[in-house]
């Protein structure tokens, strides 16, 4: 075992915002940080050329951990009425998704660790995240805990009706999946098999929100809040330097060197995260192909800073061939979906 490390989950699909987070924490946070990337699937060739071209990274390989993880997420999954409904869409996206793959980062080789979503660029030291795991097992930096009551992750009126947590209790312990430091054997078999019996035999499943039953972080706030281990959120801290912003779509960040800062008070973030934007965005900017992400230079500068020269020099728009393309293909995609959707309806 290695007192700490960095993992994060990644396939050919996310090459480009793996390489440009990789860069980022070598520069923002160490350059000796053992790292392990956990397999979204088998689709790794580039992958792992990357990981072979640097020392301090190296592949997940515990099979058995993942399978672990897939089968526990499948019987939740599947004891949930949502798994059986004849809808389009319920069913489909949750079996092409081995998101829940990440929570293998808990059975891994380092005693302590961080774990960052590979849409993420790494912005400071993680010192204090390694200090709050001196007296908590688990350490967030996001603000779930804000979300209306009705796309929270959990129903509050439930919860507290059968365990008398009140709404506030419970919301301090919502948090995200796509950044936490947390600590090994937290989540062994027995623990594990105790919630499952709870969700599934117990039917807690209902504890969880049902427009995102399917999303993985929600489930993860399930885990914590009945496992009932130590938690801090750095945005719910005492001190307002703690209190960030960190998602690229939403807060406004100041650029000092590369390098993002809270723009109110100029307050250090942990890590700037590209949710909710495709894959194939990044992709196609590092390509050279105008996209509209917030903070794409700074995603450039990363993901090229090892290999400036290949960095794009001129950022244009799509060519009308290239639109028409991805239409017409898009197109083709939706009515293939639409005819099995109507295959499955029969």
């Amino acid at each position: 075992m290695e007192p700490f490390g960095i993992y994060t989950l990644a396939n050919d699909v996310v090459y480009d915002q793996l390489v440009a987070l990789l860069n980022s924490i070598e520069v923002n946070v160490g350059t000796d940080i053992p790292i392990c990337i956990i397999p979204y699937d088998e689709k790794l060739q580039l992958v792992k050329q990357e990981v072979t071209s640097r020392q301090n990274v190296c592949l997940f390989e515990n099979k058995t951990s993942m399978q672990r993880w897939e089968e526990f997420y499948n019987q939740v999954w599947n004891a949930h009425p949502k798994a059986h409904q004849k809808i389009q869409g319920h069913s489909k996206w949750y079996k092409k998704s081995n998101l829940f793959r990440k929570m293998s980062a808990f059975d891994g080789n380092f005693d302590r660790f961080v774990f960052y979503d590979a849409d993420s660029l790494a912005m400071s030291s993680l010192d204090r995240v390694l200090e709050k795991l001196d007296d908590y097992d688990f350490v967030f930096d996001d603000w779930e805990h804000r979300k209306p009551t009705p796309v929270a992750a959990l129903n509050f009126s439930l919860i507290e009706q059968k365990i008398s947590l009140s709404e506030s209790e419970i919301r301090s312990q919502l948090h995200c999946s796509s950044f936490f430091g947390s600590k090994s054997g937290i989540f062994r078999d027995n623990q594990l098999e105790t919630l499952r019996e709870l969700l599934v035999d117990k039917q807690e499943y209902t504890w969880i929100n049902n427009h995102s039953w399917w999303c993985d972080a929600d489930l993860f706030s399930y885990m914590t809040l009945r496992c009932n281990h130590p938690l801090f959120n750095f945005t719910l801290s005492p001190n307002g330097q703690d209190r960030t912003g960190n998602c690229a779509d939403v807060d406004p960040f100041v650029n000092i060197n590369n390098v993002l800062y809270n723009q109110d008070g100029l307050k250090n973030i942990h890590r700037l995260h590209y949710m909710n934007y495709p894959s194939i965005d990044f992709t196609r900017v590092s390509q050279g192909e105008d996209v509209n992400i917030r903070y794409k230079n700074e995603f450039l500068y990363y993901r090229f800073l090892k290999n400036p020269e290949q960095k794009p020099k001129n950022i244009k728009a799509p060519s009308m061939m290239a639109k028409t393309n991805r239409f017409i293909k898009k197109a083709v995609n939706k009515i293939k979906t639409n005819m099995g959707a109507s295959h499955f309806l029969r």
